[in-house]
């Protein structure tokens, strides 16, 4: 039972898209489902009443003939005709007897088909069955019966097959009325249909049709400002406030892209405008003394490295998620340990050292980007660190803690350092572009982390990359 209905499911499912196709719009696609589906209820009703009438009436008939072979079997009066096997005396059916032999039936009026031979032998039972006569139908029963012929004073007994049939007349006639107000009932229902399914299509289609134009009027006019009617809590609603959470984050990107824009342009006007002010100073190197020229190129060189790790820190921003690296397990404690090693030579010349203690933890995320904001927080850390002072790392259970003893953070500042381009009073003086914790904050929030600063009891600041644990690989864990 349930494969037919699987497969009824799937040829109606496979007729809709036929009666719908997708190139169509969604309006005539719901009136095209609408009609396909009404059409098949409404063959369905029809055809199952149909099939109910015509059972009722050929029960009917059924009933007429069950009766008239009674009264033949119990009935003394009724007469038999030998010579052409009828029996008369039946009111309304013709009756007619015909036995194995056949010798009598010179031309029988019923035909006489294999299995009414079959009954009157004695080797099947009775059954109904549908006759034609000329032009005429009738409804025939078939069953076996025993008749005692009289030739003059000798009586014989007989067996045979009795074959009672009665016109189908009247009931093909009202069989044929019903299908005519049944054709016209459908007919009047698929309009219905039709009408109704213009109807509602245009109900549904129409608050739809009133968001695309707005949704088209904002892509005109590029105002990511606007916000749509919320709408109510429907489907049409939900993809309201859909859109325009999609808005609000436009409008955010629009602000941060403009923002950062803002932000690199007040950044690179102080490198350049000194590196302006020393190229034209240059056009006067004659003029300088030995010790002159070397703090002039010194200052071009620091302004060119300024420039470059400016530049360095924006093509990192920009480049975020896009990355072409993939996520991967790796060892986060070699990586910082690494990265320790690169950081060493960074302080070696204010006499910065590092003292780690790291334990092996694992993660699954990209490395390069990771190695930056490790390298970032180590960075970070010396520039704030006084010469000849330590910065602590620790790795452990994916969280890398880097703590400097230099001043702290003021609590002014602590809401905002991981902001781009923010720089604290006391680091204007500083090298750095204020980019280097922003970086860090955006890799961790790419690799699924978090990151957090706090100032040490004792002094000093930390800062925290928490990245998530993932298991040790199969394939690491048998080598070991």
């Amino acid at each position: 039972m349930r494969r037919p209905f699987i497969w009824f499911v799937r040829s109606a499912r496979r007729a809709l898209r036929r009666l719908a196709p997708e190139r169509t719009s969604v309006r005539a696609r719901m009136v095209w489902v609408a009609l396909g589906v009404g059409g098949f209820a409404i063959l369905a009703a029809s055809l199952g009443s149909y099939l109910a009438a015509r059972n009722a009436l050929l029960n009917s008939v059924n009933g007429n003939l069950q009766q008239a072979t009674h009264e033949v079997e119990s009935a003394t009066s009724i007469s038999y005709n030998p010579a052409t096997g009828l029996v008369s005396g039946i009111y309304g059916a013709t009756a007619q007897f015909f036995y194995p032999s056949g010798n009598a039936l010179s031309a029988p009026v019923l035909p006489v088909t294999a299995s009414v031979r079959a009954v009157a032998a004695g080797t099947a039972g009775p059954f109904y069955t549908n006759v034609s006569v000329g032009d005429q139908q009738y409804r025939e029963y078939v069953t076996p019966l025993t008749v005692v012929v009289r030739l003059g004073f000798i009586q014989q007994s007989a067996s045979g097959a009795l074959q009672v049939a009665a016109p189908l007349t009247g009931v093909n006639l009202q069989l044929g009325h019903l299908g005519l107000a049944l054709l016209l009932v459908a007919l009047i229902a698929l309009t219905l249909a039709v009408v109704l399914g213009l109807l509602a299509s245009r109900a549904a289609v129409g608050p739809l049709n009133d968001l695309t134009a707005t949704i088209e009027e904002l892509a005109r006019t590029m105002d990511v400002s606007e916000r749509l009617d919320p709408g109510g809590p429907d489907e049409l609603g939900r993809l309201r406030r859909a859109f325009n959470r999609l808005l609000a984050a436009l409008e955010a990107s629009r602000e941060s892209q403009h923002q950062l824009v803002l932000d690199a342009s007040h950044e690179l006007r102080t490198p350049l405008t000194s590196l302006r002010t020393n190229l034209e100073i240059v056009r006067r190197v004659d003029e300088l003394s030995e010790p002159e020229r070397e703090v002039l190129v010194a200052d071009v060189l620091t302004q060119m490295q300024e420039l470059t790790n400016l530049v360095g820190d924006l093509a990192e921003l920009a480049r975020g998620d896009h990355a072409q690296e993939r996520a991967a397990p790796l060892r986060l404690d070699q990586l910082v340990e690494d990265c320790v090693e690169l950081a060493t030579s960074h302080g070696r010349p204010r006499g910065v050292t590092f003292v780690t203690r790291l334990e092996p933890t694992w993660v699954e995320g990209r490395s390069e980007r990771i190695a930056r904001a490790v390298g970032n927080l180590l960075d970070n850390a010396i520039k704030w660190s006084p010469d000849t002072s330590s910065v602590e790392v620790l790795c452990r259970s994916g969280d890398v803690s880097v703590r400097d003893h230099g001043p702290g953070i003021d609590p002014e500042d602590l809401p905002h350092i991981f902001d781009r381009f923010y720089r604290a009073r006391a680091a204007r003086a500083l090298p750095g572009s204020g980019l280097g914790l922003a970086i860090v904050a955006q890799v961790a929030t790419e690799e699924g982390g978090s990151v957090a600063a706090a100032n040490a009891p004792d002094g000093g600041a930390i800062v925290t990359l928490h990245l998530p644990v993932a298991p040790q690989p199969a394939a690491f864990a048998a080598q070991l």
